[in-house]
């Protein structure tokens, strides 16, 4: 590409419903800009937007890329996302770093989940919007009736800039000819200029269209609407056409304040390929980034070498002298950056702004296959962990399990694939163990004496001790108020490392035992036989035996659910909350056709949650689940979980 300058960049993401045809628009727009020799395709596995294996076998987009563009000596830069909900990180990565975003709508399907959620994205966010109706040569397809439901749907700043010939089969072109009325319209309300010539009865010139068109997208009092056939390859060049003349450019947005002529260089995708390295995509929001120049990376507090710069064109990269301000280019082999840092000067310290994630709603606990899988586990699930930020890592203590948290089970199971694909290294899954933990219903006073005896020095060891429920959260609480020595005080610490021993396994499953206070009140000792060893027998042996009289309890972890649902599909999730062993806390609509749940639910009852949601809302649902509390397990779901567990030990 010839050398550009900031003014003719267009950052624009695709977003919309998986299925819409995102990937496969962008390799039309790939061709027709001249990218390739042949248009990449999705069905055939050819292509350039979707190159990942598992893309290719899914036939959808599981990550984001970049497809640069050249078109009439403008640079677009195409940031195509994932529909599907499992890796919206991705999608919110991309519109981090994008000036304006284009929602993808099937023409044949119409407004559809992931569509509608990405019209209310944007909205939230503010950024300029525009509209493809995509798949037009599709039975049941209608560029006008499209238009008409987004519209309804969305408001009236929706408008179609172009107009079709023919529809479904019969759908053979676009032209950008005469406007509407109502269009027309509503450019000249966009400037008030162009309102006082419209209101004064004069025509407004092409040029005075165009203008008024992006001045009203940059103010999103327009939301211009494209007609195209990616397969078909129809409306690719108006498209093209319309993004250089009415999408913004880095300089017509808002932008970070970068400290004059410093670096500034923004983290937005890693991927960690097992040939070339870790791979950095950037944005640059600062100085002209060349290669050879030394960065700071801010977050970190490190300084990166960087040797090499270069640009991406879906999975390939190939090596440039730079990267100006609001362009796209891609570091390899940083050694500390990671996904949302700041490359910029040690003098500065500037960050620039990342990203709120979702939070993980699905795991899975992950072991080894093999020996030789083990030695590279943790390494590579820390660097698939690293590639995708909404993947968290974790090594529950309670559990001994190593646990990957996602946004759903597709998400997960999927990381899983690719760990073994790009690293070689296999792991077998299953839901994670439920951290359960153990106390006490009541309060009760135990003797327990340890005397063992066979020839020579004996063992003898002798407690009482009292437990009752203590305070939630303080574990285990331990005092002594043995009087007259006739515990000898040097083997007091010894009692109490004997009962926190015993507390780590439980008594009535295996699980902990939390939240229970414990007094030495009295024992005894042998002048000869007593030592240490023998007081830490009995003060865990003790404890067990009071702990069994106490009437143990088993304890479940309850989550604090929040669920946004439809509201045609809410009545259904209580429903199911309430098979659940749900509390319902509220119920409350929050506009836009959803509803609000809260309940408190039992972590054991939700592990399949995300599925779960997705089926009972036609995946127009979200939630969140967070760690609460701890309550006592209901008796006849305690057995279960009581044998359950023997069984295992069994086993």
């Amino acid at each position: 590409m010839a050398e550009i300058t900031t003014a003719q960049i267009r950052n624009v993401a695709l977003i919309g419903h998986n299925g819409a045809g995102k990937s496969s628009l962008v390799d039309a727009l790939f061709f027709t800009a001249g990218g390739t020799t042949r248009q990449g395709k999705v069905d055939d596995k050819t292509s350039f937007s979707d190159y990942e294996p598992e893309e290719q076998r899914r036939g959808s987009s599981i990550q984001l890329s970049v497809l640069p563009c050249s078109w009439n000596g403008n640079r677009i830069n195409f940031l195509d996302t994932p529909g599907y909900p499992d890796f919206r990180g991705d999608m919110l990565s991309a519109v981090r770093v994008a000036d304006s975003v284009i929602i993808v709508v099937s023409g044949a399907s119409g407004i559809e989940v992931g569509g509608q959620q990405a019209w209310q994205y944007s909205q939230d966010l503010g950024i300029p919007t525009a509209i493809i109706v995509n798949k037009l040569d599709r039975e049941n397809s209608s560029f006008e009736q499209a238009c008409a439901d987004l519209a309804e749907s969305w408001g009236r700043q929706c408008v179609p800039v172009q107009s079709v010939d023919g529809s479904a089969e019969a759908f053979t072109a676009v032209t950008t000819g005469e406007l509407d009325e109502s269009v027309i319209e509503a450019i000249a309300e966009a400037d008030d200029e162009l309102m006082m010539k419209y209101l004064d009865g004069e025509k407004l010139t092409p040029a005075e269209i165009t203008s008024g068109l992006k001045a009203g997208v940059l103010s999103r009092d327009i939301v211009p609407i494209f007609a195209a056939s990616a397969a078909s390859n129809i409306g690719t060049t108006e498209i093209l056409d319309s993004i250089v003349d009415l999408l913004p450019s880095p300089n017509d947005v808002e932008a970070p304040e970068v400290p004059e002529g410093a670096q500034a260089n923004f983290v937005f995708k890693t991927s960690a390929d097992p040939f070339v390295g870790k791979l950095s995509y950037f944005r640059v929001y600062g100085a002209p980034l060349n290669s050879n120049t030394p960065l700071w990376n801010a977050n970190k507090g490190e300084p990166e070498r960087v040797a090499q710069v270069y640009r991406a064109t879906g999975k390939e990269t190939s090596g440039v002298d730079s990267v100006i301000r609001g362009d796209i280019g891609v570091l390899s082999r940083l050694s500390h950056t990671q996904t949302f840092d700041t490359l910029g000067e040690k003098s500065s310290e500037f960050k620039l702004g990342g990203v709120e994630l979702p939070a993980p709603v699905f795991a899975l606990a992950v072991t080894p296959r093999a020996q030789s899988d083990l030695d590279k586990m943790a390494e590579s699930l820390s660097r698939m962990a690293e590639e995708d930020p909404t993947l968290e890592l974790e090594r529950n203590a309670d559990t001994s399990e190593t646990v990957l948290h996602g946004l759903g089970d597709i998400h997960v199971e999927l990381a899983i694939e690719r760990i073994a694909r790009k690293f070689d290294v296999h792991l077998d899954t299953k839901l994670p163990s439920i951290p359960y933990r153990e106390t006490v219903g009541g309060q009760t006073s135990v003797s327990y004496k340890h005397r063992k005896q066979s020839g020579g020095r004996g063992q003898y060891g002798h407690v009482v001790l009292e437990i009752s429920p203590g305070e939630t959260g303080k574990g285990i609480t331990f005092g002594s108020k043995v009087v007259g020595g006739n515990v000898p005080r040097d083997f007091i610490p010894a009692v109490e490392k004997g009962i926190r021993n015993a507390a780590v396994d439980g008594v009535v499953a295996g699980y902990p035992v939390v939240d229970v206070s414990v007094m030495l009140t009295d024992g005894s000792s042998h002048s000869v036989d007593s030592s240490g060893m023998a007081f830490e027998i009995a003060g865990s042996m003790g404890f067990r035996q009071a702990v069994r009289d106490a009437r143990p309890t088993l304890l479940e972890p309850v989550m604090k659910l929040r669920i946004l649902a439809p509201d045609s599909s809410a009545g259904d999730v209580m429903g199911d909350l309430n098979t659940r062993r749900a509390r319902i806390g509220g119920m409350e609509s929050k506009g836009n056709g959803l509803t609000e749940i809260t309940a408190e639910v039992p972590a054991s009852t939700i592990q399949r949650y995300a599925a779960d949601l997705r089926s009972l809302t036609h995946a127009r649902g979200d939630f969140t689940a967070v760690m609460d509390h701890y309550e006592p397990v209901p008796p006849q779901a305690a057995q279960k979980v009581i044998a359950s567990r023997r069984s295992g030990e069994e086993e």
